[in-house]
Parts: C-alpha cells; structure tokens; sequence
C-alpha cells in the first residue's frame, strides 16, 4: 500500500522540469542545485534535482555556469517567452488555426482579453 501511495505522489519527469523552471524565474540570479531543491521543497532528493538540471542543460533550457560540483544555474528564456513558445508549438500542431484561436480567444477573462486587444493594436512592438 505504501508503494502505491509513493508511486501517486511520485511527479514525471515534466512536472519536475516546470518546477525546478520555475523556481529558477522566480530566483533573483542564478541558483546552486541546492538552492534549487530548497526553492522546489517538498521531498525532492538532491541527485534528482542535479539529474533534472543536467537534462535542462542538455536540452538548452537552461545555462549552466562555473565548474562542476559548483555550478550554477540560470534559465535561457523567461518564462514569458518559453509560455508563448508553448502556446504557438500548439497552435502549430491544429488542423484548423481559426477554430483553435477562436476557441482561445472565447475563454479569455475580460482583463485578457483587454490586454490581447492592447497588444494586437500596438504595431510598434515585437
């Protein structure tokens, strides 16, 4: 039974790179893996923490900095840019582009929706 509960409480291997993500873009500058693991808490061992650094590293996610048992690490992109990154990656993948915006755009709270017309009718920026 024990088993079982650990295995349901057990995160992937996505969830765990979203988090330790996150902790890294909420980090005032880079951070050890050991600060890592306080920020993300929980049971987190230390080496599953290093594991899932290595793996964000290795897909370019995010820099590693200083040498090896000192390192430091930073994320590549801001979590603004790596959302809209998703959110295109999805749209990209539809059949049907209108339909999946249109449905988007439909769900949207009346301050997001504000925000997306403010950002659609200011040609000045990215």
């Amino acid at each position: 039974m024990a088993r079982r509960d650990a295995a349901r409480s057990r995160r992937s291997a996505g969830q765990l790179e979203g988090e330790i993500l996150s902790a890294l873009w909420a980090a005032d500058g880079p951070m050890t893996a050991i600060e890592v693991q306080a920020a993300v808490g929980g049971d987190l061992a230390y080496n599953t923490v290093h594991t899932i650094l290595t793996r964000l590293h290795g897909k370019g996610q995010v820099h590693r900095l200083g040498p090896a048992g000192r390192s430091t690490y930073r994320p590549v992109k801001g979590a603004a840019e790596a959302a809209a990154e998703q959110m295109r990656a999805v749209l990209d993948t539809g059949a049907d582009r209108n339909e999946i915006l249109m449905r988007f755009v439909t769900t949207l709270d009346a301050a997001d929706e504000a925000a997306l017309r403010a950002a659609l009718g200011d040609e000045g920026s990215p």
